[in-house]
C-alpha cells in the first residue's frame, strides 16, 4: 500500500514540479518582458495592467510551490511510516480525505 501511496504522490509531486517550472518561467519572461518598456500600464484601459498580471502571476506561483511543499512533506511521511496519520490527534486519516487532499496533515475532526 505504501509503495502505492508513493507512487501516486511521486506522479503528484513530479506534475507540480512541472507547474512551477512553467510559472516561474512565465513570471520571468513577464518581468524580462516588461523591463525596458516605459509604458503606462496603470492607465491603459485596455485590460488588465502589467502589475496585475505580474500579482496575479505570483500568486499562483507561490500557491504551486506550496503545494510542492506539501507534497515533499507528504513523501517524508510515507517514508518515515507516519503517511495517514493525524499530526494533532494521532488517528488514522480517512481514506476518502487522502484521496481528496494526498498531502493532508491532520484528520477532518482536527482540520
Amino acid at each position: 500500500m505504501n509503495d502505492d501511496r508513493a507512487a501516486a504522490l511521486g506522479r503528484l509531486r513530479a506534475s507540480a514540479a512541472l507547474e512551477v517550472r512553467d510559472l516561474d518561467e512565465s513570471l520571468h519572461a513577464l518581468f524580462e518582458a516588461s523591463k525596458d518598456t516605459n509604458a503606462d500600464d496603470e492607465h491603459d484601459p485596455e485590460g488588465s495592467t502589467i502589475a496585475y498580471e505580474r500579482a496575479q502571476l505570483t500568486a499562483v506561483l507561490d500557491a504551486a510551490r506550496r503545494r510542492l511543499g506539501d507534497l515533499d512533506e507528504a513523501l517524508a511521511r510515507v517514508e518515515d511510516g507516519t503517511y495517514g496519520v493525524c499530526t494533532v490527534c494521532r488517528r488514522e486519516i480517512a481514506a476518502e480525505r487522502l484521496e481528496a487532499r494526498p498531502f493532508a496533515r491532520t484528520c477532518v475532526e482536527c482540520a
